[in-house]
């Protein structure tokens, strides 16, 4: 299986701090996973990066994890949360991962 990972910084790339509280990015985040019919899961870290002039600025991060979703359709979710976050860019990861389901009932 195939792990696509999204990163999108909630610092708007103009205004270059964060314009709008955590919770209302991860509510779009939701919404646009929810229209792509897609499983996903997101988790909310904190970090730096480093615009495209050199700028190094610290920021929270949005890191959206995808399992299996076809490369079209992430590419698509992260230009759609790239233009919906208002960034520069956003990146994406992916790599090859060895995953499993594991059952257990209690019956």
């Amino acid at each position: 299986m195939v792990e696509t990972k999204v990163y999108v910084g909630l610092n708007d790339s103009v205004e270059r701090k964060q314009l709008f509280e955590t919770e209302t990015f991860i509510g779009i985040l939701k919404t646009v996973c929810f229209a792509y019919k897609t499983a996903f899961s997101f988790d909310v870290e904190e970090g730096g990066y480093i615009h495209e002039d050199g700028t190094y600025t610290r920021e929270t991060t949005l890191v959206l994890t995808l399992i299996d979703v076809e490369k079209s359709v992430a590419e698509e979710i992260a230009k759609d949360l790239c233009a919906f976050f208002h960034q520069e860019s956003v990146l994406i990861t992916e790599g090859r991962v060895n995953s499993y389901y594991i059952s257990e009932s209690l019956e």
